[in-house]
């Protein structure tokens, strides 16, 4: 059975792998490959938990060291400081082979369901570091998105209201720890499809897949709920038309 709107799930930061080219580069990198500043730490886990209800699934692995795929192109921090020293026909290499795979992968599916009068819910899955710069974020979940974008706002609406409901103890935040029109996958591919595409970025605080397991699972496990139930409502609304 076709769903009104379909359920896309991504996941940018999935892990810290470094390819056999680069792994000169990453030499005395050990820490940071394997501290928040190379992956998301328990985002996969999330994409993967929540993958049986999504209609289509983009994970990647590569570090976000290597280069960013949650920035646009022409981002200034899209390589950091490790891949920064590279020559640009360097650079142009790695953006041909990890970043413009990946997220074109991810527009021609958004183009084919378009095509096919399908409307999108788009769910990209990270988490952040439990504390930066020494101040420690007060959320357990963040809901990123677009304000002015009504069809966003209305499905963050709905999933902040599930998660209250079926996870009272949770301190859900919008746009938290980030703003949801900073730069950004989501961000990008909203201002390219302007009609019948929500883009929100889920934001899960690391200290659950760090420290404590089973809240983690039981964390995911409201998630997929409310997912589920946003779609759900989003298919008895009609607000993409015009």
């Amino acid at each position: 059975m076709n769903n009104k709107v379909k359920l896309l799930l991504t996941c940018e930061h999935g892990g810290n792998h470094v390819p056999d080219k680069f792994q000169y580069l990453f030499k005395k990198a050990a820490k940071d490959l394997n501290s928040h500043k190379g992956i998301d730490f328990g985002a996969i886990s999330t994409f993967n938990f929540l993958k049986p209800i999504a209609d289509h699934g983009y994970a990647a692995n590569v570090t976000r060291l290597l280069v960013e795929l949650n920035r646009s192109v022409h981002n200034k921090n899209l390589f950091s400081d490790y891949t920064k020293i590279l020559k640009p026909y360097e650079k142009q290499s790695i953006i041909n082979k990890y970043f413009r795979p990946y997220r074109n992968r991810v527009e021609k599916r958004i183009v084919a369901l378009l095509e096919s009068d399908q409307k999108i819910l788009h769910i990209s899955s990270h988490s952040f570091t439990p504390k930066l710069n020494g101040e420690t974020r007060n959320a357990d979940i963040g809901i990123l998105f677009d304000p002015s974008v009504k069809l966003e706002k209305i499905a963050a609406q709905i999933l902040k209201k599930t998660l209250n409901q079926k996870s009272p103890h949770l301190k859900v935040k919008f746009n938290y720890p980030y703003k949801g029109t900073s730069d950004g996958f989501t961000t990008y591919l909203r201002q390219k499809f302007t009609e019948n595409y929500a883009g929100i970025e889920i934001e899960v605080n690391q200290k659950y897949f760090l420290k404590d397991k089973r809240s983690f699972y039981q964390l995911n496990r409201s998630l997929k709920t409310a997912i589920a139930n946003t779609q759900e409502e989003l298919n008895t609304i009609d607000f993409f038309s015009k």
